[in-house]
């Protein structure tokens, strides 16, 4: 008994820190309604209930506004000392069970409304507050309310609301004085359980379809517009918040409630609705908490509110991506993340960015979709790196199965992200960049490749992450699996006895670059594609380089401007839009274009940037979608704007185009050249009835089938390369061609902010200070030359100058000897020239007849 009156004591204090006891003139300081009371948290009133047991402290009785409120207030204890005025109620004062809604322990949209206005005549909102407080904390009941009604009307639902206020009233008042806090929070009444017979049941689960839910989402919405401007209403949902997420996640934890009951969804599908989860007062306990609820989701209810969420609207899409972000963001900012303290081991930053995920494939789905264009697999599998890998040759399992992975979601949803040709809200709204500025990727990618249970690793969330991340992702698996084959080497080498290379060595001539490289290529694809997985090292016959990669740039560098050369006949090129595309009348074999597949697979898997200036249809096909009429737009506008033309043009198609199913293109050498794009096309007329099926076949043969052959040939020799690598699954396809192509923006001012100075110069030294007015004078092509002479490479890497870490070091005094540069390391040898004209005119002759390498 002792400990059950202690129990109602602290109740009692905790209802009074909360809440108050109702009298605005109540002088009690530890009272909620007293004046100059500062608000606390659920948590920090817990404790400090607690806390005022122990010393006996002041407890007030409920004001008359409050009194039938809650069981703690419902008598004085000989334990407590009364703050304020007892004075005595007269029977108008005091309000019946209905009005203080005790009985109900669910909402619907009516039954809010009729709260709302009972405590609106009254001006007393407490009582709606207790009824937000008690059913929003409770799993049980917002599972249960705002269901979608089965046809029934309002008179009739008022009619059965009805039946329960006729009841005699002096029962309802015994039954109130009886009942403590903790049986308010007890199963449904009557009332409640005959209003439910209106509403969708469990047995009505199976007739959903998968996108949908048994709430009413509209209903939520209106009642949280109408709810949420009020501070007091707003704060009971917040609290409610905190008392609800460890019970839902406990639940998910352990009893494995969504599989008993899909409509435990709902619980989401509400407190999502809530337009204000992103405010300050939700970010420090109430969303985390709820975040860690929903993070533990099942993958079938996840991939269900993914297919609920893809129908709403991008705004909606929006504010809940502003929402995760909002909670991420603040939770990077205010901690101090390093190698030692890790942003993987913060839960509230892991649990959101799951619940991200879900939003990201929402509106993937909700998007412009394509799901039908694919690419067919290649007949022949692509070989695999060496038959043993490390593990296997030293008698262990392989932990890592081959081939790409697949995020678990998109399985269950069917989709891929390259499905998608317009999200609803951009891909880039979903980067984080405080996030991607505090991750130390070394130790996510091990936590990637490990896949343990205990470490979330945020390449399983690529949509978060930047190209800059990402890439440098992509760069330590890359160099993993070369350091991965040199091992496999050198242990082949003991037990076999033979010497092995651990390198893909390619040893050309200059002048012969293209024979040599694709000769040589051409026999390791034949004789063992595993080696394509291994380190390149290139060296120019007749020259001194040691390739510590800026060989390697300039050997890619060559290799390209030789293939793309529009007289070697591979590829056509557009003089309009500057752009390369694959020449269908080519008489080079598909051995060729397989090899250059490879030289594209290399570049990536040997971190070089490559001037190839494909259109976007190109890499989109790489990832597995074929290109079709909107394709068109940037491969050959001249062509998509004619056949946008067909398609708007409101007369007779038939009779003023007069165009049939056989179309006409030239080849190489200029001659005419037909092709059906039906059988006997050439007597199939063109009508407004079937011009969508001659534009989608138009353009499926020239992006399609006119290059078939050459295209899956260049796609194999890109797998061979790229085939176990996580590119498909961390890039979409304008990332692969920034991945590929480097950026196109030049921001030098960019470059002179990250460059570091070495030998003796600094950013304040003359000649540093000369140096840059004048490269700033450069125009556009000498910018150019000069990035070639430095890096090895013209373009810009992934994420602009600005990531480009290039060093500037003094080469000795003044002297008429020309700069030069070390393009493995980006370090430019400066000597001290005497003024800024004899610095420019030196420059420019470096840069200007700069081939070949040699040793300093």
């Amino acid at each position: 008994m002792k400990r059950a009156a202690a129990k109602h004591l602290i109740e009692r204090y905790y209802h009074q820190l909360t809440e108050g006891c109702g009298n605005e003139s109540c002088s009690n300081s530890w009272c909620a309604s007293s004046v100059g009371f500062s608000r606390m948290d659920n948590n920090e009133a817990a404790v400090k209930a607690l806390e005022l047991y122990k010393v006996n402290a002041k407890l007030c009785d409920p004001h008359p506004s409050k009194k039938g409120t809650a069981s703690a207030y419902q008598e004085s204890s000989a334990h407590s000392n009364s703050a304020c005025s007892n004075k005595k109620m007269n029977h108008k004062d005091i309000h019946s069970v209905r009005d203080n809604f005790k009985d109900v322990n669910y909402l619907t949209e009516e039954k809010v409304y009729e709260i709302l206005d009972t405590c609106g005549e009254k001006e007393d909102y407490s009582p709606l507050i207790r009824v937000i407080g008690r059913v929003f904390s409770s799993a049980e009941g917002l599972v249960q309310s705002f269901r979608r009604s089965k046809p029934h009307t309002k008179e009739e639902l008022k009619s059965l609301q009805g039946k329960d206020e006729d009841k005699d009233e002096d029962e309802k008042e015994a039954a109130a004085s009886s009942t403590t806090a903790m049986e308010e929070d007890s199963p449904t009444s009557s009332s409640s359980s005959r209003l439910g017979e209106c509403l969708l049941g469990e047995n009505d689960i199976q007739k959903l379809a998968p996108d949908e839910v048994s709430v009413d989402i509209e209903a939520v919405r209106r009642v949280y517009e109408r709810l949420l401007s009020n501070d007091k209403i707003e704060a009971a949902f917040l609290n409610a918040l905190v008392y609800l997420s460890p019970n839902v996640e406990c639940d998910l934890t352990y009893h494995n409630v969504y599989s008993r009951d899909p409509n435990y969804l709902n619980l989401f599908v509400i407190v999502m609705e809530n337009s204000n989860l992103h405010s300050p007062e939700y970010l420090e306990i109430a969303l985390p908490q709820f975040c860690k609820a929903m993070s533990k989701l099942p993958l079938a209810a996840q991939a269900k509110l993914a297919r609920l969420w893809s129908h709403y609207s991008a705004e909606q899409i929006r504010r809940m991506v502003e929402t995760f972000q909002q909670l991420i963001t603040y939770k990077v900012i205010s901690n101090e993340f390093n190698s030692r303290n890790l942003v993987n081991d913060d839960d509230a930053v892991v649990a959101a960015t799951k619940c991200l995920k879900i939003v990201y494939y929402a509106n993937v789905l909700g998007g412009d979709l394509d799901m039908e264009h694919n690419e067919e697999e290649d007949e022949e599998p692509i070989p695999e790196s060496s038959d043993l890998t490390l593990q296997e040759l030293l008698g262990e399992e392989r932990r890592n199965k081959k081939g790409p992975r697949v995020d678990p979601l998109e399985t269950e949803l069917g989709i891929r992200t390259s499905d998608c040709r317009r999200p609803l809200v951009p891909f880039e709204e979903f980067v984080n960049e405080p996030l991607n500025e505090v991750l130390e990727m070394d130790k996510d990618y091990t936590f990637f490749k490990v896949e343990t249970e205990n470490k979330f690793s945020f390449m399983t969330c690529p949509f978060i992450l930047n190209a800059v991340t990402k890439n440098l992702g992509l760069y330590y698996d890359n160099r993993i699996r070369m350091y991965s084959e040199r091992r496999i080497t050198v242990l082949y080498s003991l037990v076999q006895g033979q010497q092995l290379n651990p390198y893909l060595r390619l040893k050309v001539r200059r002048d012969h670059i293209i024979d040599d490289a694709l000769v040589r290529l051409e026999m390791i694809a034949m004789e063992n594609p595993a080696d394509l997985k291994k380190q390149l090292y290139v060296e120019f016959e007749g020259e001194q380089g040691v390739d510590e990669g800026g060989v390697s740039k300039e050997f890619f560098q060559l290799v390209v401007e030789e293939i793309f050369n529009p007289d070697i006949g591979m590829f056509t090129y557009d003089e309009h839009t500057k752009l390369f595309w694959f020449n269908p009348s080519s008489f080079e074999n598909e051995g060729q274009y397989t090899l250059i597949g490879i030289v594209l697979g290399l570049a990536i898997y040997n971190n070089c940037i490559l001037d190839v200036h494909f259109p976007m249809v190109v890499y989109r096909k790489l990832m597995g979608k074929k290109g079709t009429f909107r394709d068109l737009a940037d491969a050959n506008p001249v062509l998509y704007q004619s056949l946008k033309e067909l398609l708007e043009y409101e007369g007779s198609v038939e009779e003023d185009m007069m165009i049939t199913f056989q179309i006409s293109h030239t080849d190489l050498f200029g001659n005419a050249l037909m092709y059906d794009l039906r059988e006997n096309g050439d007597k199939i007329p063109v009508t407004n009835e079937n011009r969508k099926e001659f534009v989608a076949q138009y353009s499926e043969y020239i992006l399609n089938k006119s290059v078939e052959k050459q295209f899956k040939a260049f796609r194999r020799g890109f797998h061979m390369v790229t085939n176990e690598s996580p590119l498909k699954y961390l890039f979409r396809p304008e990332e692969i061609e920034l991945l590929i192509c480097g950026s196109r923006n030049l921001d030098f001012l960019a470059l002179e902010e990250t460059t570091e100075y070495d030998g003796g110069y600094n950013r304040d030294s003359r000649i540093i200070k000369e140096f840059w007015e004048t490269l700033h004078s450069f125009g556009e092509e000498q910018k150019r030359l000069f990035l070639q002479f430095t890096t090895g490479t013209d373009r810009a890497p992934v994420g602009g100058l600005g990531k480009l870490k290039m060093i500037i070091a003094k080469n000795g005094p003044d002297t008429d000897r020309l700069p030069t540069s070390h393009t493995c390391f980006n370090v430019l040898l400066l000597p001290e020239y005497s003024s800024k004209e004899k610095l420019r005119e030196r420059l420019l002759k470096a840069i200007t007849y700069a081939k070949g390498f040699g040793m300093l």
